[in-house]
């Protein structure tokens, strides 16, 4: 029997999309985003402005998968 070992695992993220209306200040936005930070685990991985000013965020969060020692 041959077991293999993977030098590097492939991460697990989980992803969270967030729509903001137009109306939400650059303020407000760089305070959601830090409380989602430092809250919720989550980071950044993507933001997008659109022409009507409003704005799409992906987050994401590493998925800790624990092991069983039983």
């Amino acid at each position: 029997m041959s077991r293999h070992h993977h030098t590097r695992s492939a991460a697990s993220y989980e992803v969270k999309v967030l729509t903001l209306p137009r109306t939400t200040s650059r303020g407000d936005v760089r305070r959601l985003l830090t409380e989602e930070a430092e809250y919720g685990k989550w980071e950044l991985a993507r933001l997008c402005l659109y022409v009507g000013g409003h704005r799409k965020v992906w987050l994401r969060r590493k998925i800790i998968r624990v092991s069983s020692t039983l």
